[in-house]
Parts: structure tokens; sequence; C-alpha cells
């Protein structure tokens, strides 16, 4: 009894033991431009600058990651992935030093079929300001826990970040040290504890409830390329016939993120999300809606509205977040009507929102 009492503890504390991993070490797969390990600021490191690190066995689900990071003061986005199911799928935490003191410098997004979301998942819970020093390491210690995470820098007791709820699926995958971008990144002192008894601070508040009127799920197209509804006043069965669709919940915010079943590429940068409206008489209702990042408005096939909602296309710090943020008086017909929205993408998150007042 007591010898099998023994092996489940050893178990158990073996379970959550921290693994180092160095850079050394041939678990790492390293790809890119140029990935040098060296010293730096006294450590030895990894420097990555347009490559990445990736830990194919990790199988980590929840736990704790921590790393050290030192930064350059330039326009670029280093960070780590995890829960990784492939190079296209994946939750991301990264940097923005040009930000620093913003309340962009810092942000989690989920990646889905190689797209990222910052554009949708911005505010509480996604993004955050903080200071990043660019003389010094900087500790980071992830912890990870189901459908939330908290961000701590250099051993504070306080987070500088709590995700919550991080987006994708809750299943274990790779980690991965990621910076794509021409601009340098330094990272020294990788570890991760594997462990279901993650000691997090904070609890998650439950979101608001859903505004009445808003459109809980999409039906959501094949993508097709953005120029087949340019200039088109009216929807004909030469832009539809060949289309097939699939049923797309929105979270609890509201919000549907095409890019969970539609992949943008050159040829296919553009879905339609279409909703039936029951009318029991013939009236004016008001459709208060936010997209990215271009959209259409055809109501029983006629257009409606279009209008662009790109990054910067407001102002240079416009980053092409989405909310309630247009409206459109749609004059619907007794009994069916059908709503569509062509919904075009060039990068930052691809989404749709809308609600009925």
């Amino acid at each position: 009894m007591y010898r099998t009492l023994f092996i489940l503890l050893l178990a158990s504390a073996s379970a959550a033991a921290q693994t180092t991993v160095p850079f050394s070490s041939s678990r790492w797969k390293i790809s890119g431009k140029e990935a040098v390990q060296e010293t730096h600021l006294g450590q030895p490191a990894l420097r990555l600058k347009e490559a990445s690190a990736l830990l194919e066995d990790a199988d980590f689900q929840d736990g704790i990651i921590e790393f050290d990071i030192a930064l350059e003061k330039d326009r670029y986005f280093p960070g780590i992935d995890f829960r990784m199911q492939d190079e296209r799928n994946f939750e991301e935490y990264y940097l923005r030093p040009h930000q620093s003191g913003n309340p962009d410098a810092q942000q989690y997004t989920p990646v889905n079929n190689r797209q990222a979301g910052w554009q949708l998942y911005y505010g509480p819970g996604f993004n955050g300001a903080v200071t990043l020093p660019f003389d010094r390491w900087l500790h980071i210690k992830m912890l990870v826990s189901g459908r939330q995470a908290e961000i701590y820098f250099d051993h504070a007791d306080t987070p500088v970040l709590s995700v919550y709820p991080l987006k994708r699926e809750v299943t274990s995958g790779m980690i991965a040290l990621s910076n794509p971008w021409p601009a340098n990144a330094w990272y020294s002192n990788f570890a991760y504890t594997k462990t279901g008894k993650v000691p997090l601070k904070n609890k998650p508040a439950p979101a608001p409830p859903l505004p009445a009127g808003a459109i809980r799920s999409w039906q959501v197209s094949t993508p097709f390329p953005e120029k087949q509804v340019n200039d088109h006043h009216w929807l004909g069965v030469a832009d539809t016939a060949a289309l097939q669709w699939q049923e797309l919940p929105a979270d609890a915010t509201g919000l549907a993120d095409l890019s969970q079943v539609a992949v943008v590429s050159e040829s296919g940068n553009t879905v339609f999300a279409r909703k039936v409206l029951y009318a029991e008489q013939a009236g004016i209702k008001k459709l208060s809606f936010g997209f990215s990042d271009r959209a259409r408005v055809y109501l029983n096939g006629r257009l409606l509205y279009a209008g662009a909602d790109n990054f910067m296309s407001r102002d240079y710090r416009f980053l092409g977040t989405v909310g309630y943020f247009d409206a459109v008086y749609l004059d619907l017909q007794k009994g069916r009507n059908e709503l569509w929205i062509a919904v075009s993408e060039n990068f930052g998150g691809w989404g749709i929102k809308a609600k009925l007042e």
C-alpha cells in the first residue's frame, strides 16, 4: 500500500516538474532566416530574426511557460505560440515594442487557418498597456489553464494581462518562439511545466448578456474573390450558385470569427454571412453592425451598403477593430427576408457582428 502511494506521489511530482530546454537541444526545430545562438546581455541566448524555434514534442495544454526576452526599439511583434496544432492553428501572445506604454503594447490572439484576429479580439482580456524595456532582459511567465491565461513580467505578483477567454479549443499542442519580422529578438532560459494545478490569481468576470436583437449565428459561404461582388447592385444566380454553406455560431460578445470556417487566399478573400429574417409585417428595421475589413450589405438580393473598416483607414492609429459602429435601415417585406453580408479580408481579423434594433 505504502509503496503504491509513494509511486503515485512520485508520478504526480514528476508530472508537475519544470522542464528546461536549452537551445542547444535537438528538441528544437529551427526554421527561418536567422536563428543564432550567442551571448546577449550576459546570458546565453537564441537570436531570432524572421525565424522561429519549434518545440514539437511539448504536448502542452495547461501549465506554466517561462522565458526571458530582449527587444530592439523597432516596429515588430515577437512572441510565443502555444497549444499549436500545426503552423496554421494556435494560441498566440506577442509584444509590440514600438507601442511600449500604449494600450496595445501586448496582445493575445487566436490564430485560425493562419489568420490572426487582433482586430477582433481587442480590449480587456486580450491586450493591455505595459512598458517594455530595451536595455535588459525581460522575464515572462505565462500561466495557462482551460480558457484562461495570465501573463507576469519580472517575477511580479500581479499579472500584466489576464486573458479570458482563450478562443480556441482547449487541447494540447506544440510551443514555438516566433519572430517572423526583420528585427532581432533574443530568447533565453526557456522552461515549461505541465500541470492541471495552475495557480491563477484572477477569476474572470462573466460576459455581459448579448444585446436584444443580436444575431447569434450565421450561414457562412465558401470563399470567393472580392471582385466577384464589386459594383454589383443586385446578386444574381451566377454570384451565388456555386457556393456551399456551413453554420457559424457567434461568441458570447456576438462576434462571428469567419476564419474559424474559411481560409483567406489570393483567389478567395470574401465570404457571405447569411441570415434569414422573418417579419410579421412589412416595415423598417435598423441593423447595427461591425466588420473587418470590408462589407457589402444586401437585403433580398439588393445592395444597401458598402463600407471599409481597414487598418489605418480612418487615421494612422485606427486598428480596424470591430463594434456596432455602422448602421443600415432594412426595408423588410412581410414574411421571409434574406440578409447577406459580403465580408472581405486583408489581414488582422475576419469577422462580423450585427444586431437588429
